[in-house]
């Protein structure tokens, strides 16, 4: 079987003709197989879901109950039998519940990332690479100058600033899905067991995210700005998201360090664009190291790129006698870390939730 008779592009996005169904569509779709609970891979809307327990959890938080008609929970390593392919959900390492889908037919298998990371991260199950004859990737990261370093070194540095300047708090953009929950766990890692506060926006994830079995120690929620005093944060760490350090949110803290947490303070006119005193360069996506070594460790003939640095990935898998091409597919890659650091994403108002943020 040819790979493009097991899948094909359409408006809806990849769809698996011989299985029927569809992987992250853009729109609604009968049957959609979900990678990870971003809002760009995964909508509401449609007839039935598959993904992993804690995706479909994570789904129902951010989109209401009834984001689809039905749902079913893969489980990792699993096969499942889908019309006349087989399916296996393997992990990601992106986020909480993250997946790869590999599909098999005809003597013919193929492995759709969705988004994923090789960096170890204690909120999730560490990615694992999969032989295949073709590997989709993603490229967010998709040029050489993205080398991330050790997230926990990064995290070190957010420690070694709130000890020098103990009257100052710290306030850490980071994104409400799979980075704030990543974060408060390495810092407490890290020996940090004092209490860290969160924008009311990241309440209910962090809930879901114990909840799923993933511990966060004391977390507490900012409180209202009458109800706090400018000095009380002194010496704390706030996660909020990105643009929230902007708002006039943010000024109920007295002179506070701004920091944010994205792949994207590697360069270092994003961080000064937005007045980033303190970037840390931590990322849930994988850097062009991992992305060049992944691509070898399948194994793969042939490459499809989804969206990123497309271009770049695609010509160094041709230098290297690789079948490659770019799918150009609109509507993803405008997740949380690609929009906030372009400063285009809309937050939910403290206390909405976020199944209602843009």
């Amino acid at each position: 079987m040819r790979p493009t008779d097991l899948l094909t592009l359409t408006p809806e996005g990849l769809y698996c003709p011989p299985g029927n169904f569809h992987i992250d569509p853009l729109r609604p779709v009968p049957r959609a197989l979900i990678t990870h609970g971003h809002s760009d891979h995964a909508r509401p809307g449609h007839g039935a879901v598959l993904a992993t327990t804690e995706t479909l959890a994570i789904m129902a938080v951010r989109c209401g109950e009834g984001f689809c008609g039905t749902r079913q929970a893969a489980v990792l390593g699993e096969p499942m039998r889908l019309g006349g392919v087989t399916v296996t959900f393997h992990p990601a390492g992106h986020v909480l519940g993250s997946a790869q889908i590999l599909i098999e037919a005809g003597g013919c298998r193929i492995v759709n990332s969705g988004d994923y990371k090789r960096e170890p991260d204690p909120t999730c199950t560490a990615f694992e690479p999969i032989a295949c004859d073709v590997f989709i990737t993603e490229a967010t990261f998709g040029l050489p100058v993205f080398r991330h370093p050790p997230t926990r070194d990064e995290v070190a540095k957010l420690l070694d600033s709130v000890a020098l300047f103990p009257e100052r708090s710290h306030l850490v953009g980071a994104y409400s899905l799979g980075k704030a929950q990543r974060l408060v766990a390495l810092l407490r890692e890290a020996g940090h067991d004092a209490p860290v506060y969160i924008h009311g926006a990241m309440e209910r994830l962090m809930a879901l995210y114990e909840t799923l079995g993933v511990p966060l120690g004391d977390i507490r929620k900012v409180p209202l700005a009458e109800e706090a005093g400018r000095g009380t944060f002194a010496g704390s760490i706030i996660l909020c998201p990105p643009s929230a350090t902007q708002e006039i949110w943010s000024r109920r803290f007295a002179d506070p360090v701004t920091a944010f947490a994205s792949g994207w303070m590697r360069v270092r006119a994003r961080a000064r664009q937005r007045g980033v005193e303190l970037p840390l360069v931590v990322s849930d996506h994988a850097d062009w190291e991992d992305l060049c070594t992944t691509i070898c460790e399948t194994g793969a003939s042939e490459i499809w790129v989804t969206h990123g640095e497309a271009d770049a990935l695609v010509h160094w898998c041709t230098t290297r006698g690789l079948k490659a091409k770019p799918l150009h597919m609109l509507g993803y890659g405008d997740d949380e870390e690609a929009a906030a650091a372009e400063n285009e994403m809309p937050i939910a108002s403290e206390g909405a939730t976020e199944g209602k943020t843009p």
